[in-house]
C-alpha cells in the first residue's frame, strides 16, 4: 500500500485587507483536492497548509493564492560565487538553486561573478541556498540576515510603500478638503468660490488620490468579487466612486449647459474617504507589526557568531557553519551561541529568556546550556549538541508562530459573521438611497451621500482582526514568560479551566531524591562527624545503582568530598549494601538490615516511622558493627509550589493532586503546598481515569487542566482539556501537551491561567467593540446622522482601535 506523505507550508500573504480576503484564501485553497488543511491568518498574513505532496506541488498552491488575486512575499538574496570557470558551471549553478523548494526565480551571472535568487523565506533559507551551491561544488556569501529577516524586509517594503501613498494621498486629499470648506462656509472671495473654474481644480486634486492612491482598492475590491466574495475594497472603491463619479458627472454637464444633478461637486469627499482609510491602514499595519514583537525580540537574542576550536586554534564561525561535536568557547558577557554539553570550566547563565525566571543558573561540566541564553560570570567550554532548525530557541520561535497563525474557536462567529457582512451592507446602502430618494422624497444628492456614508462606515476588517491579534500578542507574551501555547485554541481553552491536577513527583516536587537531613547517634561508632559519616556512606554507595544511593553520592559531591573506592560491595536486595571503605565496615540501608545484623535502633524507630509517613525515606548506617546515624533522602518541594497553588486557589481553581505514591506521604505533601484534594496510589493509566471522572464531575464550560512531566504522564496531558507539561528548559516539545511551561515551575501554569483568561477578556472587548460600533454606527449613517468624511475617519479608527487594545497584552505580567 502506497504512503501518504503530508507536507506542511507556510507561506507569507501580500495584499490582505479584510476578514474576506483572508476567507477567500482559505476557501480557494481547501478547495485544492490533494489539500487537507488549510488556515489563513489575517493578523500575521500567513496560510498554513497540510496537503498530499506527491498530488501536489509548493508552486500549484502559490500559483492558486496569486490566481485568487493575493501575493506571497517574496525575498532576494545577491551572492558573490566563486569557483565557476566557464557558463557550464554558471547554468549548474542555476539549475540547482532554482530546484530547490521555495525558490521563484535564481540568475547566475559568470561575468560579475554573482547569484541573484528570489524566493519565499519561509521555505528556503539563506544558509540552505549557501549549502546548494557548495553541493554543487561553488562557494556563496549571503551578504544580508536570516529568514525572519527577510521576511521582514519584505513586509517592511509593504508598509513603505502605503507610506509613499499615503503622503501623496495627504498632499492632494488635504489641499482639496480646505479649499472646498472654505468655499463653503464663505472664507474664500466670491470671485473665487462662485467661479466655474473651482470645481475643475477640485477635480483634477482629487483625480490622483482616486486613481493612485486608491487604485489598490479597484484592484482588491475586482479580485474579491471574482472569487464570489466582497471585500472592505469594495465598499471603499464604491463610496469614493459614488462621490467622485457624481462630481465627474456635474462637470461634464456643466460644460454642455445641464445642471440636473445640481452645481454642487463631492470631490472632497471621494478624496477624504481614501485618504482616511489609507491611513487607518498604515497605523494598522504598523501596530500588526508590533504585534509579532515578541518573535523579533527572540530572535534579536541570538548571538551571531560562535568562538569555535577547530585544528587547535580558536576562530569566529559563522552559527550556519557549525556542526554537532563543535567545541566552542564562551567568554563572560557572551552569548551562548547555539545549545550543548559544558565540558571544562565553571559559570553561571542567564536563562530568563527561556524561562522567564531572573535568576542565574550554575553551570559546570555535564550541565546543558542553550543557545541565547547569556554567560554571566566564568569562562567555558562546552560541546555542540544541537545546531539550526533544532536549537531550543528555533524550536519556541516556531512553536510560537505556529500558535500566532492558528485559529482559536470563538473566531468562528467573527468568521460567519464576515463572510456575508459586506453583501448585507451593500444592501442597507442600497435600500437607505432608496428610503431617502423615493420615500423620503429628499432628492438624489441627500440620498446619494447617506448611501455613501453607510458604504464606509461598514468595517469588516475590526471583525477580522478582533481574535487574531490578541492571539499572537498573547502567544508572544507567552514566550517571554517562559509559556509556549501549543495554539489558539489551546489558550482559549486554558480561559476556562476550573479544576487544575496536578502530578506530585517532579511537577510540585523537584523530582529527584536529596539528602536532606543527617542525624548522628549519640556516642555511636567513633563518635563520626556529619561530614565524614556522609563520606564514608558515599564511598560505599559509588556502585550502587539504587536511587537512594546516588542522592547520597550527589550529596557529597556538592559538598566536594574527596570519596574513597568501597572494596567488598555487597548490594543486599530489599535491605540495603555493605561495603569496606578506608579500613571500616559501612552498612547503609533499612531497619530490617539492621535487625538482621542484632543492631537495635532504639529510639530511632519511632523516628524512621514518622519520617516514611511523612513521605521522606530514612537509610540507617552503621560503622563497624555499631549504629552511626540516620540519613533522610526525600524529594524536596520545588520552591514556588505553595506560592502557586495558593495562587491557583486566588483565581478559583480547585486543585486535586494525582500520584502514584502512598496516600500518608501523598497527604503530607499536600499539606505542605495546599492542594485541596488527593487521588494516590495511581498508575498511569488510572490517571486518565481520573481526569474523566473531573472532567465529568464539571459542567461543559468549565475545563480541566493536567499538569504533569509530558513523560509518564503523557495519556493523563491527552485526556485533559488542557494538558501543561513541566518543561526541563531543553524538552519543549512536548506532543501530548497543549502548553509547554519551560522554566519547569508551577508558577507558569499560574501565569498560563492569568495571561489566557487576559487574552480571552481582550479578545471578548474587541468583538463587543466591532460588532457595536457596526451596529450602531451602520443604522446612524443611514438615517442620515454620518457625514461620509466623518464615517470614513470612524472605520479607520475602528480596525486601529482593536489592534491596540490587543497591543495591550505587550504590558501582561502575570
Amino acid at each position: 500500500m502506497a504512503v501518504t506523505i503530508t507536507n506542511r507550508l507556510t507561506l507569507p500573504i501580500t495584499g490582505m485587507t479584510c476578514a474576506n480576503c483572508s476567507a477567500a484564501i482559505e476557501r480557494n485553497l481547501s478547495g485544492l483536492p490533494a489539500v487537507d488543511r488549510a488556515v489563513v491568518n489575517l493578523a500575521n498574513e500567513r496560510a498554513t497548509v497540510e496537503y498530499q505532496a506527491e498530488a501536489l506541488s509548493w508552486s500549484e498552491i502559490v500559483a492558486k493564492i496569486e490566481n485568487v488575486g493575493y501575493g506571497v512575499a517574496t525575498a532576494q538574496a545577491e551572492m558573490p560565487i566563486t569557483g565557476m570557470s566557464d557558463d557550464n558551471d554558471a547554468r549548474t549553478l542555476q539549475k540547482t538553486l532554482e530546484e530547490l523548494p521555495g525558490v521563484t526565480i535564481a540568475a547566475v551571472s559568470l561575468g560579475i561573478e554573482r547569484a541573484t535568487v528570489d524566493y519565499i523565506p519561509t521555505m528556503v533559507r539563506q544558509s540552505d541556498l549557501r549549502r546548494a551551491a557548495k553541493t554543487a561544488g561553488f562557494e556563496a556569501v549571503v551578504v544580508n540576515g536570516d529568514f525572519h529577516y527577510a521576511e521582514r524586509t519584505a513586509r517592511q517594503k509593504e508598509v513603505t510603500k502605503q507610506r509613499q501613498l499615503l503622503f501623496v494621498g495627504l498632499i492632494f486629499a488635504v489641499p482639496t478638503f480646505v479649499i472646498s470648506m472654505a468655499s463653503d462656509f464663505g472664507l474664500l472671495p466670491t470671485s473665487i468660490s462662485t467661479a466655474t473654474w473651482l470645481p475643475w481644480v477640485l477635480g483634477l486634486l482629487a483625480t490622483p488620490v482616486q486613481f493612485y492612491v486608491g487604485w489598490h482598492y479597484y484592484v482588491g475590491g475586482y479580485k474579491s468579487l471574482r472569487n464570489a466574495s466582497a471585500n472592505m475594497d469594495v465598499l471603499v472603491a464604491m463610496g469614493s466612486s459614488v462621490a467622485y463619479g457624481y462630481s465627474v458627472a456635474v462637470l461634464v454637464g456643466s460644460v454642455f449647459g445641464w445642471h440636473g444633478l445640481g452645481t454642487d461637486v463631492y470631490f472632497e469627499t471621494a478624496a477624504i474617504i481614501i485618504a482616511l482609510t489609507r491611513i487607518g491602514k498604515y497605523f494598522e499595519a504598523s501596530a500588526k507589526g508590533r504585534a509579532s514583537d515578541a518573535i523579533k525580540k527572540l530572535l534579536g537574542l541570538q548571538a551571531r557568531t560562535a568562538s569555535a576550536i577547530r585544528d587547535g586554534l580558536e576562530q569566529d564561525i559563522g552559527l550556519d557553519d557549525l556542526v554537532s561535536g563543535d567545541v566552542i568557547v564562551v567568554r563572560p558577557g557572551e552569548k551562548i551561541p547555539v545549545d550543548g554539553v559544558v565540558i571544562e570550566g565553571k559559570t553561571t547563565v542567564d536563562e530568563s529568556m527561556l524561562t522567564g525566571e531572573p535568576l542565574a543558573v550554575e553551570k559546570s561540566t555535564g550541565d546543558a546550556v542553550v543557545g541565547a541564553t547569556m554567560n554571566r560570570q566564568g569562562s567555558f567550554k562546552f560541546e555542540v549538541t544541537k545546531v539550526g532548525s533544532e536549537t531550543t530557541l528555533a524550536q519556541i520561535i516556531r512553536l510560537v508562530e505556529a500558535a500566532q497563525s492558528s485559529k482559536a474557536p470563538i473566531q468562528a462567529l467573527a468568521d460567519r459573521v464576515s463572510a456575508v457582512f459586506v453583501p448585507v451592507v451593500i444592501a442597507l446602502a442600497m435600500l437607505t438611497f432608496v428610503g431617502w430618494y423615493w420615500l423620503g422624497e429628499s432628492g438624489l444628492i441627500r440620498a446619494m451621500v447617506n448611501m455613501v456614508s453607510v458604504l464606509v462606515i461598514a468595517c469588516p476588517c475590526a471583525l477580522g482582526l478582533a481574535t487574531p491579534t490578541a492571539v499572537m500578542v498573547g502567544a508572544g507574551r507567552g514566550a517571554e514568560n517562559g509559556i509556549l501555547f501549543r495554539s489558539g485554541e489551546a489558550l482559549e481553552r486554558a480561559a476556562g479551566v476550573k479544576t487544575m491536577a496536578l502530578d506530585k513527583t517532579g511537577t510540585i516536587t523537584l523530582g529527584r531524591p536529596t539528602v536532606t537531613e543527617i542525624g548522628l547517634v549519640p556516642n555511636g561508632s567513633d563518635n563520626l562527624s556529619e561530614t565524614e559519616l556522609l563520606r564514608l556512606v558515599a564511598s560505599a554507595e559509588r556502585g550502587s545503582e539504587h536511587p537512594l544511593g546516588e542522592a547520597i553520592v550527589a550529596a557529597a559531591t556538592a559538598r566536594d568530598l574527596d570519596l574513597s573506592d568501597p572494596a567488598g560491595f555487597n548490594s543486599i536486595s530489599g535491605m540495603g549494601i555493605r561495603a569496606e571503605v578506608d579500613g571500616y565496615t559501612v552498612l547503609a540501608g533499612n531497619r530490617l538490615m539492621m535487625g538482621a545484623e542484632g543492631l537495635a535502633l532504639d529510639g530511632l524507630d519511632a523516628v524512621v516511622t514518622g519520617m516514611r509517613a511523612d513521605g521522606r525515606s530514612t537509610v540507617v548506617v552503621s560503622v563497624d558493627g555499631q549504629l552511626a546515624g540516620v540519613m533522610v533522602v526525600s524529594d524536596e518541594v520545588r520552591s514556588g509550589s505553595a506560592a502557586a497553588l495558593s495562587e491557583l486557589r486566588r483565581l478559583g481553581l480547585e486543585t486535586v493532586m494525582l500520584t502514584g505514591d502512598n496516600q500518608a506521604a501523598a497527604e503530607a505533601i499536600a499539606q505542605e503546598v495546599g492542594v485541596d484534594r488527593v487521588v494516590a496510589d495511581l498508575v498511569p493509566a488510572d490517571k486518565v481515569v481520573a481526569i474523566l471522572e473531573l472532567q465529568g464531575a464539571s459542567s461543559p464550560t468549565e475545563g480541566v487542566a493536567m499538569v504533569g512531566d509530558g513523560i509518564n504522564d503523557a495519556p493523563a496531558l491527552a485526556q485533559a482539556d488542557v494538558g501543561m507539561a513541566i518543561g526541563s528548559g531543553t524538552d519543549i516539545a512536548v506532543e501530548t501537551a497543549d502548553v509547554t511551561l519551560i522554566s519547569g515551575d508551577l508558577r507558569g501554569a499560574v501565569r498560563a491561567i492569568s495571561l489566557s483568561r487576559e487574552t480571552m477578556r481582550t479578545i471578548r472587548q474587541n468583538l463587543f467593540w466591532a460588532f457595536f460600533y457596526n451596529i450602531v454606527l451602520i443604522p446612524v449613517a443611514a438615517f442620515g446622522g454620518l457625514d461620509p468624511m466623518l464615517a470614513a475617519g470612524a472605520m479607520a479608527f475602528s480596525s486601529i482601535f482593536v489592534v491596540g487594545n490587543s497591543l495591550r497584552l505587550r504590558s501582561f505580567q502575570g
